[in-house]
């Protein structure tokens, strides 16, 4: 008899090319000969299909860009928020999220039209251990030197408002359309050293876990999550799966991931 498939299993990752990305990867990765690798995806599995789990790697500073709301999508478009946790960073590395001041919808076409936009965001230092969550509608970009993890909506929906003469498409009516052109809240900025729970809602559960999940975190999943090792291994307890870093397992609940062998292990599910 077919006993069916197991409840946890490794997802299949996706390599992107990306101008901005880096021809020599830190370990466990390795690029391709000759592939400038920005983005290592894992596919969101059938369980999970609200969650994408990827790692970021930067050389060049990214396109200032936006995304939509699900309430502002349009149809053929999906709602993305977002957030990042920073792996490693050179000591001037940065993050712009977020405008200096409030400025208006003119104010920021004309500086994303004459290149003057990076003078109006705010740009952040950005360390080891610090966690960034970005609500739909804020306008940001990542700089050079910088190991990411983004935890997103599923959804590839990127309106570009600038990207420092590169022959790609900008999107600057729907950009403005969604933005929002506020200063970035701090509430959204702290260090990983201050909780575990990283994000809780409105889209996705993000949780930092070292060694075995607690109580409190067992009781939040009670269905399908990822786990995406950073240190250290989780295993099926089946023995049918394992991951290390830079693996990712989707499993059908917690109490099917062994953790005996885990170090630092991000957990994560939709809401």
């Amino acid at each position: 008899m077919n006993a069916g498939p197991s409840p946890v299993r490794q997802l299949p990752t996706r390599l992107v090319d990306k101008v901005w990305g880096r021809d020599v990867l830190p370990a466990p990765f390795c690029a391709p000969s000759g592939v400038r690798i920005g983005e290592i995806w894992f596919e969101p599995p059938p369980e999970v299909p609200q969650v994408l789990v990827k790692y970021l790697f930067t050389s060049e500073k990214l396109s200032v860009q936006v995304h939509p709301s699900d309430a502002n999508a349009l149809p053929g478009e999906a709602g993305k928020e977002e957030c990042w946790l920073v792996l490693d960073a050179q000591a001037d590395a940065r993050l712009a999220i977020g405008f200096e001041r409030a400025v208006t919808p003119g104010e920021i076409a004309a500086a994303a039209r004459d290149g003057t936009i990076e003078s109006l965001l705010t740009w952040h230092p950005a360390r080891a251990g610090d966690l960034f969550y970005l609500p739909a509608g804020t306008v940001h970009a990542i700089g050079p030197g910088l190991s990411i993890v983004e935890v997103q909506q599923a959804s590839d929906t990127t309106f570009r408002l600038y990207d420092y003469g590169r022959p790609r498409e900008l999107h600057l009516e729907r950009a403005l359309a969604v933005a929002d052109g506020a200063p970035y809240a701090a509430a959204h900025r702290r260090s990983i050293a201050s909780g575990q729970v990283l994000v809780d809602g409105p889209h996705f559960r993000l949780d930092r876990v070292v060694g075995a999940p607690d109580a409190a975190t067992l009781s939040a999943y009670s269905g399908a999550l990822l786990a995406l090792p950073l240190a250290g291994e989780v295993a099926a307890r089946d023995g049918s799966a394992r991951a290390v870093a830079g693996e990712c397992l989707v499993a059908d609940s917690l109490g099917s991931l062994d953790f005996s062998g885990a170090g630092v292990t991000l957990l994560t599910r939709h809401l």
